[in-house]
Order: structure tokens, then sequence, then C-alpha cells
């Protein structure tokens, strides 16, 4: 492997410990032993959930034909971000086509834009520990249609994993923000247990399966299935730990309102309050521009087939993301700094990395010859990529930060999945033209996405300081007054 994968992993991790070791009083956030108790528990669940991810990470000793042959090639959707590269390379030995393998990701993405918005509803009002067992019996089901080589078993494992998907990014978030607030901790505490929670689940947990995953298939020889059983494992500890330790709580008590009611609620909820507007645009802007990263980044790196240790890029990339939710703890801890404030500056730094790939396609004369190592283009890209990562290390805390102070309780999961329907529609277009446009267009529209993000994100900084719409104060007054009609 080359000197220069080896410099930077050094680096990044040089400097995420020197963060982890240097925090001084004032970077740190004082605590009760009963708040770290329960901030200890929500992570080791949220470990285990993001831990089932490690069939999704891992990229070591994939034949990279299998990642992208070239630019202009055909790539495989290997960027699903919480199903990756063993899901296609399951798929393809069982003899399915890359036509055929990406209708099955659009599926995915399918299912979670149909029915995340239902399911969100239902954490809402049946209780969102229901709701977060009922992803992980989900997601075992979805393992389980693996064993299956027939295309219509692993098309329904698809759909129940699209369905797993939206309850993982609303319903556990939302239980946290309500358990942490019913039993009555400080707000700012939730900052740390949101970065702390990225900092483990989506950074450490992510390499240490990735290893993980790499060591069942590749050293002990058990075949690609065998992440997604250990995955269906970790998911059964995690669903035990829920049940045995978490207490449900719920959105909106309301007996007698119907799905349609909560989702005209959300919907209202979301166009009278422009707060709440603002922060589902801005997340869909960079949640899409990030999986559309994910599909290209091993093109851009490797556009005439240079050898690219992809397992280990990987592992640097979840490297930088701990840097940034590294950072991100540090900025949550500071009462005097606003989180609307420094994600503008956040938004800019990563619409500017993802234009390296469009200028050094300008400014750097690119190889012709196939194969060999990383070009110095790839190598500028790397870096750039790296820094984006980083920004995906500091949005994820952040975003959640702002959804706990904008999001009314009694419709959050269901508004967190209404979030997620435009993202999930623009994942299924770019998965469906991904061949349409050049890479260059393709992070040139992500570039745009992201300043979009930081412009929409000051606006969102302006109005901040404001109460919430009256128009949203009088809806919850009118949905009491039916009530009682309807109790009459």
């Amino acid at each position: 492997m080359e000197l220069f994968y080896y410099m930077v992993f050094g680096a990044l991790a040089a400097v995420v410990a020197a963060l982890e070791l240097s925090k001084s009083n004032k970077d740190r956030i004082n605590t009760s032993s009963a708040f770290n108790s329960f901030k200890n528990n929500y992570l080791l669940v949220y470990s285990l959930m993001m831990g089932r991810s490690f069939e999704v990470i891992v990229y070591v000793g994939l034949d990279p034909s299998f990642l992208c042959s070239s630019a202009e090639s055909d790539p495989i959707f290997a960027g699903d971000w919480l199903q990756g590269p063993y899901v296609y390379y399951l798929y393809s030995t069982y003899g399915f086509g890359k036509g055929e393998i990406g209708q099955l990701f659009i599926a995915g993405f399918g299912s979670s834009m149909l029915f995340g918005t239902i399911v969100g509803s239902l954490a809402d009002k049946q209780g969102r520990k229901r709701a977060c067992v009922t992803y992980c019996i989900t997601y075992i089901l979805s393992c389980i249609t693996k064993h299956s080589p027939q295309y219509k078993v692993l098309m329904i494992g698809r759909v129940l994993g699209g369905i797993a998907t939206s309850l993982l990014f609303s319903a556990f978030e939302s239980w946290l923000v309500a358990e942490h607030f019913k039993r009555g901790f400080d707000q700012q505490w939730l900052s740390l247990t949101f970065s702390k929670a990225i900092f483990l689940g989506n950074g450490l947990v992510a390499i240490l399966s990735g290893l993980f995953g790499n060591l069942l298939v590749d050293s002990l020889n058990l075949g690609p299935v065998s992440p997604f059983d250990a995955a269906a494992i970790f998911l059964a500890i995690g669903m035990a730990v829920i049940l045995s330790s978490w207490t449900e709580n719920y959105g909106d008590p309301s007996e007698n309102k119907d799905l349609l009611t909560q989702f005209k609620g959300a919907a209202v909820a979301i166009a009278s309050d422009e707060k709440i507007a603002l922060l589902g645009a801005i997340q869909s802007l960079f949640e899409g521009s990030m999986y559309t990263f994910v599909f290209l980044w091993t093109p851009a790196l490797s556009p005439n087939d240079e050898e690219i240790p992809h397992g280990f890029i990987f592992a640097t990339f979840m490297l930088a993301s701990m840097l940034g939710s590294s950072i991100a703890a540090r900025l949550l801890a500071r009462n005097s700094l606003r989180v609307e404030s420094y994600m503008q500056i956040v938004f800019v730094i990563s619409s500017a990395s993802l234009l390296l790939p469009i200028l050094t396609n300008f400014l750097v004369v690119t190889p012709t010859v196939k194969g060999g190592g990383i070009s110095f283009a790839g190598c500028f890209q790397l870096l750039g990529f790296c820094t984006f990562e980083a920004c995906v290390g500091i949005f994820w805390p952040s975003i959640m930060k702002m959804r706990s102070q904008y999001i009314p309780e009694e419709a959050r999961s269901t508004i967190m999945n209404f979030f997620r329907i435009p993202l999930n529609i623009f994942v299924c277009i770019v998965l469906y033209n991904v061949n349409a446009f050049p890479i260059t267009v393709m992070f040139g529209m992500c570039s745009i996405f992201l300043f979009m993000a930081s412009v929409l994100q000051r606006r969102l900084a302006a109005i901040a300081e404001k109460p919430k719409t009256q128009e949203w104060t009088m809806l919850k007054e009118k949905d009491a007054d039916d009530e009682e009609l309807d109790a009459a």
C-alpha cells in the first residue's frame, strides 16, 4: 500500500487523539451520574444498531471491478450507506446483473420513502420503544432473506430494510429526546449524547466492524452472507437491552387520531413553522449530497482503474468523521456558540471540498494509462473527501441538536420521516440516472446543494430566536377543541 494512505490515516488519527486528550473544562459538560448511566445505556444500544452495518462498510477483499471498472462504465450501487458493498457482492454471487441489483437498491430507498412516514407516525402513537424493537425484528428478517438466491425473496428483504432504515433514523432519536427531558436532564447534556453517538457509532464502531466483517469473509472464509448473520446477532443483543432497560414514551397520546390526521398535523407544522421547514430542506440537501458522494468516491479516485485500497480508504473516511464529531462536541459544549451559526461555515467548507474533482479535472492532467497507483489528482481529491467526511461528522450531532429544539415532541418521528421523503426521491433518481451525467456534473450538483444549505442555514440562524409561529399554536388549540367536541 502506498505511503500516502498511511500518512493521511496517521495524521487524522493523531489529530483525533490530540483533540480527545486535550479537552479542558470549557470543552466538557459537567453532568450527573444518573445522566451518565442513561447516556451509556443509549450509546451501547446505538453502537449495536450501527454495528449491524459492518456488512455495509467492508470494502477489503472485494474485486475492485465490483465497485467500478471505470468512470464511464456502469458503477456498482455500492454506495448504499446502510447496506453497502457486501450486499452487492452477495447479489452478484447469486448471479444477478447490475440492472437487477440496481432495482433492488432502488427498492430499498423507495420502501423507506413510501413506508417511512407511516412507521414514524406509528412510533409517535404506539410508542418509540416499541418502534425500536420493531426495527430490530424487521432488520433481522431482512438479514435472513440474504440466505435465499430467489430474486423475490431478496426484494422482500430490501423492502424490509427500507422500513427498518426509516425507524433507525427517527424512532431512536425520538425516544432519546423524549426520555432525556422526561427524566429532567439539562438540555445541553443532550448534545453530549449526540456527539458521542456519532463518534462511537458512526466512527469507531464502523472501523472495528469493517475489520470484523473482513475477518469473517476473508480470513475465516465463511462467505459473503456471514456478515448478515453476525449483524442479526448484534441486533438481537441490542433488542434484549432495549426490552430490559428502556421505558416507553409516546408522541401524540390522543386515542382518536388516525394516521391521516397525524400526517396532516405534521404537514401543517412544517408549513406553518419556517424553522421546521428550513431544517427539513437543509437536512435533505446535505444528506442527498452525502449519499451521492458515497456513490461517486470510488470512480473519482480511480477513473482509470487505479488500484486503490477501498477498505483502508473507507476506514480513513470514518476516522475523518470521528474528527468531525470530536470538533462538534467542543462546539456544542460552548453555550456562547450557536449551532445555527457555525453550521453555515461547515456547509460552505463541505461545498468547497466537493468542488475538488471538478478543479482537478481542469487543472491537473489525468493519466491515460490504465491501472497503477493513485494519481496526484486522486491524492488531492482524497484530502478533499476527508474534509467532507469531517463535515459529515460535525453535521450529524449538530442537526440532531437542532431537531431536538425545533421539532414538536408530539409529532417528532412523523416529521423526521417527512424530511426523508425528498431525500429518498433524490437518491432513487440518482441511482436510476447515475450514468446519464459525467462525474464532474454530479459533484457540481452536490456542491451547489451544499451551498444552498448554507444559505438556508443563514436564514434559520436569523429567525432562530423567534418563537414558534402562531399558526402552529392555533393548530394545537384547534385539535384540542375538536377532541372536546368529539368527546361531547
